[in-house]
């Protein structure tokens, strides 16, 4: 379906407050917020809208309202950096999560944690701030594809050649929209020149 990289000034500005490793937690966590508010806009550019009739203090006027439902599930524990942002920007989100942890050794993920929504008919961005080799977003998007969701995107910060490849190939019609397209992975699979463990810097565990 396609990559879509985020080119707003001021998304690559906080970006850049992302990848210093001088950045405080603090700072970390505002700056992510704010770059996943852009990124969900991007993502949401085609929710479908309805005519609704409404009166202004002057007169009464035809305009636009959202029409789809939407839910957004985070990949556990780096993913709950973005929902905030899901949470304050539309209405009515329904709100699921999927708890995969990575084997430092093997890069392989396994499952702790599932709780999803209804989500047929919903638009479904699963969000998880850093796609690297793409396995644990592919994982997570079978899931949302077994519980009935039939619209989904993959929301994530930075992304690395090898997880898009593998994303596209286990889900091709899944767009993917994120904030950069780094170099590659190092052989202990960190995106290069990346930002770290989102994880640990959002959460001070480092």
């Amino acid at each position: 379906m396609g990559l879509f990289v985020c080119e707003h000034p001021l998304a690559r500005h906080l970006l850049t407050q992302l990848r210093d490793v001088n950045t405080s937690p603090e700072r970390f966590r505002n700056s992510a917020r704010l770059l996943s508010d852009l990124l969900l806009l991007e993502a949401t550019t085609d929710l479908r809208i309805r005519d609704i009739e409404v009166q202004t203090p002057l007169e009464t006027v035809r305009d636009a309202a959202l029409d789809q439902g939407l839910a957004v599930v985070p990949v556990l524990r780096a993913g709950l950096s973005m929902l905030e942002s899901a949470l304050q920007l539309f209405p009515d989100v329904a709100v699921g999560y999927i708890g995969l942890e990575r084997n430092e050794n093997t890069a392989i993920a396994h499952s702790y944690y599932c709780k999803l929504p209804k989500l047929p008919g919903r638009l479904t961005l699963c969000l998880d701030p850093m796609l690297a080799t793409g396995g644990s977003a592919a994982q997570a998007i079978h899931v949302l594809k077994a519980n009935g969701a039939d619209q989904i995107k993959m929301v994530s910060v930075i992304a690395a050649p090898e997880g898009v490849a593998r994303l596209q190939e286990a889900h091709p019609e899944v767009p993917i929209f994120t904030a950069a397209l780094d170099r590659e992975l190092n052989d202990k699979k960190y995106i290069m020149p990346g930002l770290g463990d989102f994880g640990d810097r959002l959460y001070g565990t480092l």
